[in-house]
Order: C-alpha cells, then structure tokens, then sequence
C-alpha cells in the first residue's frame, strides 16, 4: 500500500461508529416513510426538492439536488411517476432538457409523510446529542462535506 497509514484505534472506532449510526438512522427512516406514505427515502427526497423550488426541476438540477447519480434519479422518477406523484414533461425550447413536476397527489404523500419524517429526526439524531455536541456534528458534517466537494465529489447540507 506504499505511504498510507494505517487507521488509528481511535479513528477505526469512529469510522466504524459513524458506519453503524447512518445505518440505524437510515433504517428507521426508509421503515418510518415506507410506513406513513409508502415512499423510498430516495423518493421522499426528489419530493420534498421538488417542493422546495416550486414544484418543477430540470433533471439535471434535481439529480445534484437530490444527491444521486442520474440513472438513480431516472429510475426514482419513473417510479414515482407511475404512481401519479411527478410529472415529466420536455423543456419548451430544449428537446434534450426533461422537467419533473411534483404533482396534487405528490404534494399529499409529501404532506403525509413529512411530519413523521421530521419527528424521527429530531427524536433519533438531534435529540442524540447535546446542543454542544449536535454543533460539533454541524461543524464537522461541513467541513467534511467541503473536502468531499474539493474532490469533486457530490455533497451535501451547504454551511
């Protein structure tokens, strides 16, 4: 492996305990939004995008918006298309540019599940942690993210 080191104890443990924590998080999330709306967390986020801007993104804005690869975001929409809850359509002007729209029955399941969503949030990962220690996480979280998006990758909650 040449001239990387090898992980310190300590940063094997927190690696491994910020793995487990995402995982359990990220179970009871997709269990909580498959219970109260039948959605995907994937799903559940072009949603609530989509609301955010009005209702109507371009793909290619929804797929960085939505942090997912653009055959994922494909994939997601035709599913929630077939199920009434987003709208394709071509963009006027440019035959290659596909608008999605959130839909009245995509706004309900966003509705319907929204308040479960954000009372699981802040129940298993805000009320985790004390004030001092949930701002640690906020700060590390961005820092992190601005070193993930200096390597070109995509990224997450802006600072």
């Amino acid at each position: 492996m040449g001239n990387v080191r090898d992980l310190t104890e300590r940063e094997l443990e927190t690696w491994r305990g910020f793995l487990a924590a995402s995982t359990l998080l990220t179970r009871r999330v997709e269990q909580r939004l498959k219970d109260d709306a039948g959605l995907s967390h994937a799903q559940y986020e072009v949603l609530a995008r989509l609301a955010a801007a009005g209702g109507c993104l371009r793909m290619t804005e929804l797929a960085g918006a939505a942090l997912t690869s653009k055959s994922g975001l494909t994939y997601q929409v035709a599913r929630l298309a077939e199920a009434g809850l987003v709208d394709r359509r071509s963009c006027a002007g440019d035959d290659r540019g596909v608008l999605a729209f959130l839909t009245d029955r995509g706004r309900a399941a966003l509705r319907a599940a929204a308040e479960g969503y954000s009372a699981l949030v802040r129940a298993e990962f805000v009320d985790g942690l004390t004030e001092e220690q949930f701002s640690g996480l906020r700060k590390g979280i961005q820092a992190l993210c601005a070193h993930l998006d200096n390597a070109g990758e995509p990224v997450g909650p802006p600072a």
